[in-house]
């Protein structure tokens, strides 16, 4: 009988202690689905990606070009066929840019280093 309520004793206390391990990994659970931290979570991780930086990086030199050649090929006008005119030649500098990112910014820095060497004759 006494190593039988011995025994009982111990699952209570096992059942005492893993009962508080299950409200705590309740209450983590809890707190990580509130919509603050899994969009923080998803941001972290959407951050900490290898190629986000190099993504962000040609999406805005896409549309920064984009927007651009629309400005300057249409500039400000009220006539709305120049303005979906200007729209198409904005999305097709956009999908252009971004298809051809590398090689653009290849270009940009190439041209940027003749101008240099060309300007300093000692570089030769």
């Amino acid at each position: 009988m006494a190593s039988l309520k011995d025994a009982i004793i111990v699952l209570e206390i096992k059942q005492k202690k893993e009962s508080l391990l299950l409200k705590e990994q309740l209450l983590t659970t809890y707190d990580y689905l509130k919509p603050r931290n899994l969009i923080k979570t998803t941001l972290s991780e959407i951050i900490a990606s290898p190629g986000f930086k190099k993504n962000i990086f040609n999406t805005t030199l896409s549309v920064a070009l984009g927007y651009l050649s629309k400005k300057a090929a249409i500039g400000s006008t009220n006539n709305p066929i120049k303005k979906l005119l200007g729209t198409f030649l904005q999305m097709g500098v956009t999908s252009l840019v971004s298809k051809n990112a590398e090689g653009i910014k290849f270009g940009t820095i190439e041209l940027i280093k003749n101008i240099f060497q060309k300007n300093n004759p000692s570089q030769k």
